[in-house]
């Protein structure tokens, strides 16, 4: 586990911020990379000072929102059939893909809406594939920047604390993780829920 453990910090230390930015825009994809591996190590390095956590976090929301930008104007593109067609060649079995983990996303979309970009980024396996019902949608660009941005950098600032405060024990990485990944959870839920509520009652003042 220790070796385990080094890798990544080392890892982490050698490719710096623009590895960040990759590896979050490669998990923020359809190529499944787990975002667990990539922040809390570089935040661990930051709480010995050989990073600033700050830049991790804003190098972690940039590499996801360019990942869910890419699937968002492929969906766009391609179109709903020619993806989940693709999703179904035996090639996206590489990638762990298909059209059942697109299928939830879509149902967890058509559910819940535009806000889904950004509940759906702090749910495992929708947080890859949000963004492809929301390009199916054509939903507002400049929306789904925000929403995206939001959940992503709630996402990062969670991993974020579990690295630093944690950093390689493992132990307690593990014991704390649901709690306080729950806890930013719902806090964004509620952030959502008021935005929404203040933008509807905006767009009735304006037709009054």
């Amino acid at each position: 586990m220790s070796e385990f453990i080094n890798f990544f910090l080392s890892l982490s230390h050698n490719l710096g911020y623009d590895g960040i930015v990759l590896l979050m825009a490669i998990e923020s994809s359809f190529i499944p990379f787990p975002s667990e591996i990539v922040i809390p190590p570089a935040a661990y390095l930051a709480s010995r000072g050989e990073m600033n956590i700050y830049l991790i976090i804003l190098a972690g929301v940039i590499g996801s929102l360019i990942g869910a930008v890419i699937n968002y104007w492929l969906a766009y593109f391609l179109g709903r059939a020619l993806i989940y067609k693709i999703a179904d060649h035996r090639t996206s079995r590489f990638f762990l893909i298909n059209s059942a983990k697109i299928k939830k996303s879509e149902d967890f979309f058509l559910r819940y809406g535009n806000i889904s970009t950004l509940v759906g980024r702090l749910i495992p396996v929708v947080r890859q594939l949000i963004s492809l019902p929301a390009g199916f949608a054509r939903m507002n660009f400049k929306s789904f920047l925000f929403y995206t941005a939001f959940g992503s950098g709630v996402w990062a600032i969670v991993l974020a604390i579990l690295g630093y405060a944690f950093g390689a024990n493992q132990e307690l990485l593990a014991k704390y993780y649901k709690e306080i990944s729950w806890f930013f959870v719902i806090l964004a839920i509620l952030v959502a829920a008021v935005i929404v509520i203040r933008k509807g009652n905006n767009g009735n003042s304006k037709s009054l």
